[in-house]
């Protein structure tokens, strides 16, 4: 089956803390609503919780581009340096709710003595029920794929230093 990549971007930002300071899955499971709210206007809610087989997760609510979506990360990889999150992500469109798949990458690596650089990888991917969504209305998904892609990269630009931020004063002040 032919995987159809809606949008995959990454940016960077620095961390003024030591690399030794930094864990990525111990920030991101206990990251409170109001923290998360702080790093993009377009960040609603979050939460943790743990899946049915016991993995840690990462609920998000966000609106991008005016379509509310409740992401449901479960982890996959949870290295201190660098956390891997799958969800299958529900979408509220002005045509009914569909689901998508994102892969939410956070990493980082030292920069120097008290620096890094974090990265934040997103890449989202159709589900065939998206794929029937879209079929229905008649569009194209590369029509979809070209107009989603601005909206969530600069979602993911905008969010970018605020994590970072976020993770450093997390890193700080443990």
């Amino acid at each position: 089956m032919e995987e159809h990549v809606i949008v995959e971007s990454s940016f960077t930002a620095p961390i003024n803390a030591p690399l030794e300071k930094i864990d990525i899955p111990a920030w991101c499971f206990s990251l409170p609503d109001h923290e998360y709210q702080g790093c993009s206007p377009a960040h609603f809610a979050a939460g943790a919780t743990t899946s049915p087989d016991g993995k840690r997760m990462s609920i998000n609510v966000e609106v991008l581009g005016g379509v509310p979506m409740v992401q449901h990360y479960v982890e996959q990889v949870a290295e201190k340096h660098r956390l891997v999150l799958d969800s299958v992500s529900d979408l509220w469109t002005p045509t009914g709710r569909t689901k998508i798949l994102v892969m939410w990458e956070l990493s980082v690596k030292s920069a120097g003595p008290k620096k890094c650089e974090f990265t934040n990888r997103v890449r989202s991917r159709a589900t065939p029920e998206f794929l029937d969504f879209l079929n229905r209305q008649g569009v194209p998904f590369e029509v979809f794929r070209t107009a989603r892609e601005p909206i969530s990269t600069a979602h993911n630009r905008q969010e970018t230093p605020f994590f970072a931020a976020s993770i450093e004063r997390y890193a700080l002040a443990r």
